[in-house]
């Protein structure tokens, strides 16, 4: 392997019209060129007979977490958040830790103050579950933003006000290698975060 190619690849952060943050790198082979946009389909688990739809968008580095605040809102004056982990994972998975009923200004503040660690750290993910409705937004380690509910058209609507285009087609940085990035602050962080939400305890499989 070509060291200097490594290295410039995992330096790049521009696709086109699309910068990527921190966090994730395609593989150097590139199976997806990172790019912006959303699409719609579907989420089935035949274990629990479960249909449901899904929004997959991508969105780049400069609004993507202006648009990922954006998309909280929908989802209520109350809500559930879990922080997800993999720091210090040898098999990569990651762990749940929950926070019940925690109002959503007060839970954006805490966001907006880790807006680096959310955007840049690779081992870091969250969920924001609506408390009246079956209704889900992601906010991934590969700094994806998916929506689980039924109805999918409030948050399409605001993807497509910020500029956002629907991609029936397009692929995701996910459906490729790739490689996740993180530093030793964000693990700090990460726990200043969990201390700040009062989470510790790990998190169910939310049912729907």
């Amino acid at each position: 392997m070509n060291v200097d190619k490594l290295a410039n690849h995992l330096q790049r952060e521009k696709y086109g019209d699309f910068w990527l943050t921190e966090a994730v790198r395609p593989a150097l082979n590139l199976q997806v060129i990172p790019q912006e946009g959303f699409r719609i389909e579907t989420y089935r688990d035949d274990r629990h007979d479960l249909v449901v739809p899904v929004l997959a968008a991508s969105v780049s580095r400069e609004r993507l977490f202006d648009v990922f605040l954006e998309m909280v809102e929908p989802l209520g004056d109350l809500v559930d958040v879990v922080l997800e982990t993999s720091h210090d994972s040898d098999d990569g998975k990651h762990r749940d830790l929950c926070r019940e009923h925690i109002d959503r200004s007060v839970l954006t503040s805490h966001f907006c103050d880790f807006e680096d660690l959310l955007l840049h750290d690779g081992c870091t993910g969250l969920a924001v579950i609506s408390t009246t409705e079956p209704l889900e937004l992601q906010f991934d380690e590969h700094k994806l933003l998916l929506v689980y509910g039924q109805d999918l058209l409030p948050f399409q609507r605001l993807l497509q006000d910020g500029g956002v285009r629907r991609k029936n087609h397009m692929q995701l940085l996910t459906e490729g290698a790739h490689l996740h990035n993180t530093h030793p602050r964000h693990l700090k962080a990460f726990q200043q975060l969990c201390y700040r939400l009062g989470v510790g305890e790990m998190a169910e499989q939310m049912s729907w």
